[in-house]
Parts: structure tokens; C-alpha cells; sequence
């Protein structure tokens, strides 16, 4: 998944991810480009949760991918059922050298490190709800668009003026 950078600056990463986190982000971005699904990383959901990765394929179909780092970040974590009901396909994604047993099985699985990543398991299909799906649409759509303004006004800080002084990198 292509991201846009500014010398050694990188306005996309906001400090709560552990490098292992990103690891994972960044082998399952490359995954799903492949898959030709826009990703969006942090994203806000209704409820006031945040998605760690959504995102939509050409069909308009959402997926949720929750990052999980660790045995211990797995164990910490018991938000991640309200989820479903932002997405027609939920993955954990983790790292090789988490044990995969502790992933409930009806739940979709990814393994990832820096440079990409596996589906070893694949997401059921659930129904998003019309209404539901159109909220999500439009909140994707919003957040993709003030994410690049931000991109866009940081570089215009930093004294890039042209589509020439930005340079578009894969994922690093």
C-alpha cells in the first residue's frame, strides 16, 4: 500500500503502535493492495471504537482487520467482537511467532511481518446492514480525504510546493 512521505517525517504515524504493530500493518497493507482493497489505518467507527485496519474492497464490501502483536495484547483486549457489526469480513492479524490457537477459529486469520502477509484462515461473510454499510461508506470516504488533506497541508508546511517534491513510497 503506496504512502506518501516527507523526508525522514512521516505524518501517518501517530506513536501508538508498538514496531511490532506496524509490522503487521505494513505486510497486511501489501496483502490487501494485491487484493485491490483500500485500506485505512486508526479509523473511527460509530461506536467510538477504532478499527486498526479497514478496509473496502470494488464490491463496496468492508473488511476489519484487528491487530494483535502479542499473546498479552490478545488477552488485554475484549472489545474486538463489536467490530462485526462494522464489517463483512473480520481478520486478526498477528505475527508468526504468536501461538494461532488463541484466535477464536470462526474468526479469519492473518500471519504478516514487515514485507507482507498470508491469510491462513479465511473470514466468514456476515450481512452488514444497508443503513449500516451506508454510514461506513461515507465515513471511510471523509476520513480518506481528510487523511490526504492532512498529508497534503504537512507538506505544504514543510516547504514542498509541487506534486514533484512528494515522493510516494511502498509502505516504508
Amino acid at each position: 500500500m503506496p504512502i506518501v512521505t516527507f523526508r525522514d517525517s512521516n505524518p501517518m504515524i501517530d506513536g501508538r503502535q508498538s514496531d511490532r504493530a506496524l509490522a503487521i500493518a505494513r505486510g497486511v497493507g501489501r496483502l490487501f493492495a494485491e487484493l485491490d482493497v483500500a485500506l485505512i489505518a486508526e479509523m473511527p467507527l460509530a461506536s467510538g471504537r477504532r478499527a486498526d485496519l479497514i478496509g473496502i474492497d470494488r464490491k463496496g464490501q468492508f473488511t476489519i482487520i484487528e491487530i494483535k502483536s502479542s499473546l498479552e495484547d490478545f488477552r488485554a483486549d475484549s472489545k474486538w467482537p463489536d467490530y462485526r457489526r462494522y464489517c463483512d469480513y473480520f481478520y486478526f492479524a498477528t505475527l508468526a511467532d504468536v501461538p494461532s490457537d488463541i484466535f477464536p477459529a470462526e474468526e479469519g486469520l492473518i500471519v504478516a511481518d514487515g514485507h507482507g502477509a498470508e491469510i491462513i484462515r479465511q473470514a466468514e461473510p456476515s450481512a452488514l446492514a444497508g443503513a449500516t454499510r451506508r454510514a461506513l461508506t461515507l465515513r471511510f470516504a471523509r476520513a480518506g480525504a481528510n487523511r490526504l488533506d492532512r498529508v497534503l497541508r504537512f507538506a505544504e508546511g514543510s516547504g514542498l510546493k509541487t506534486p514533484d517534491d512528494l515522493h510516494v513510497i511502498d509502505g516504508e
